[in-house]
């Protein structure tokens, strides 16, 4: 069972990510992940979530991993909830399932017809849940989460919570508003970009390109709104509808303010950086190292996350 305490936390998470061609020596990045006592491995939908997911399964013996996250519109819910019982089963109850609706404007690309995000998610989850009996035990399952609603239904339906780019700010809020009883047994977690350098303004960089297209999203806009950031959003949105396309991006990294970033990234040196994950687990979150470096890949900035936390 995947479960995450402030009182016990020690290390975060680490996204990874199962690059082609470079999927064996994702695994030997999990395995040294393990040795060193991480807290678990998040397995976001780029490059074959559930096939990285299953390699986990046998490369790994101790380590929690999950999707984080499988977008329930890419699998009929029978399907995915048998790949996920597999998992489930041949890891020894170490995998969790996160699923999410995506984004309308993504969804809009594969052709997929939706309905609406809450309805849609409940009503996959219980489909899953239906074929329980045929499938095998399901694992965990997280729920993709922003906004209250959302996280209202994550605590009905599934048993944790995942943000990705979240407030620091604003998540002792949405924490607060699970009740004692429940929270206590519900995993909660959040995707950090993550750079690790002395250099804050190459780090800011960094952090631009990989929020450009999250800003671009209206439902992140109205997250980052209700979390405070409601001149930041207007000007964003301003420049959207005014800016060539060509240009958009440039312009859109230039509207991110320090401020901001500071509160939904990490940047900083090694003890800085540690300090910023522990707040996160402060604040009741599990953190989730999405790591990028300013001088090479995800090899390279994890390997600068594993000796942030050598002694």
């Amino acid at each position: 069972m995947i479960t995450f305490s402030p009182s016990t936390y020690t290390l975060p998470a680490i996204s990874l990510v199962a690059s082609p061609t470079k999927r064996q020596a994702i695994l030997d990045l999990a395995v040294e992940a393990e040795r060193r006592g991480f807290a678990g491995i998040a397995c976001p939908s780029l490059g074959g979530t559930l096939g990285l997911c299953v390699s986990l399964a046998h490369a790994t013996s101790t380590i929690p991993f999950w999707t984080s996250i499988q977008p329930m519109y890419y699998s009929h819910p029978v399907e995915l909830g048998n790949t996920a019982a597999h998992i489930h089963e041949v890891s020894g109850g170490r995998f969790g399932l996160g699923i999410g609706v995506s984004h309308g404007p993504v969804v809009q690309r594969l052709g997929v017809a939706t309905g609406k995000p809450l309805s849609d998610i409940a009503n996959y989850v219980q489909a899953m849940r239906s074929n329980e009996r045929f499938s095998g035990q399901l694992p965990q399952i997280f729920l993709a989460t922003l906004r209250d609603k959302m996280l209202a239904l994550s605590t009905e339906v599934s048993q944790g919570a995942i943000w990705a780019n979240a407030s620091l700010r604003d998540i002792s809020r949405q924490v607060a508003s699970i009740t004692p009883n429940v929270r206590d047994q519900f995993f909660m977690s959040n995707m950090v970009p993550t750079v690790i350098s002395d250099d804050l303004d190459a780090a800011y960089a960094i952090h631009r390109k990989t929020l450009t297209g999250y800003v671009s999203l209206p439902n992140y806009r109205n997250y980052w709104r209700v979390a405070g950031y409601d001149k930041e959003m207007d000007n964003i949105e301003s420049i959207i509808a005014s800016t060539p396309k060509e240009s958009l991006a440039e312009q859109l990294q230039q509207a991110m303010t320090d401020e901001w970033l500071r509160d939904c990234t990490i940047s900083g040196n090694a003890p800085q950086v540690r300090e910023q994950f522990a707040a996160w687990a402060n604040a009741g979150v599990l953190p989730i190292a999405v790591m990028s470096s300013t001088s090479g890949g995800q090899a390279k900035a994890v390997a600068e996350l594993f000796a942030t936390y050598e002694s």
